[in-house]
């Protein structure tokens, strides 16, 4: 099996990446916001890079001395292969180096599988956002790791 890499995301990276996004949310983000992120100031936009195919993507905010994750995913066919875990370990790395401290998350109360991840990764809950989600309504579990 071959590994993937991570890399920035590109604009051109951008049509590939919402392919995943529509596959992975009910409310997924638009190709504005995307590109939003790529160009923003305080945005950290990363790629899994497999075979030359992406097969996941972060997007992360860090202002002052905090990191919050905006959004992850894995493509379907590449997921349980670890790479939402080397895009979350890579973002914890680019944290510290931007002088961060904690980095925040929400993830949907019924996501036992990226609760595991997050918990396996030193996040713990702090609290919890009620009706944070639509389509459907669900509430949140805001959680956090020290960096």
């Amino acid at each position: 099996m071959n590994t993937a890499y991570i890399r920035e995301m590109y604009p051109d990276d951008v049509e590939e990446v919402l392919e995943i996004e529509r596959q992975s949310f009910t409310m997924p983000w638009s190709d504005t916001s995307f590109r939003s992120e790529i160009y923003g100031r305080h945005s950290i936009t990363r790629v899994a890079e497999l075979n030359g195919i992406i097969a996941g993507y972060i997007c992360i905010n860090n202002v002052a001395d905090e990191g919050h994750l905006l959004d992850l995913a894995v493509h379907p066919d590449y997921r349980k292969r670890g790479i939402a875990k080397m895009l979350l370990t890579d973002a914890i790395e680019e944290l510290r180096l931007c002088g961060c401290r904690f980095f925040y998350l929400e993830v949907r109360v019924s996501n036992h599988a990226a609760k595991k991840l997050y918990k396996g990764l030193g996040f713990r809950t702090v609290g919890t956002r009620k009706g944070y989600y639509m389509n459907p309504v669900e509430d949140a579990v805001l959680m956090m790791r020290e960096l």
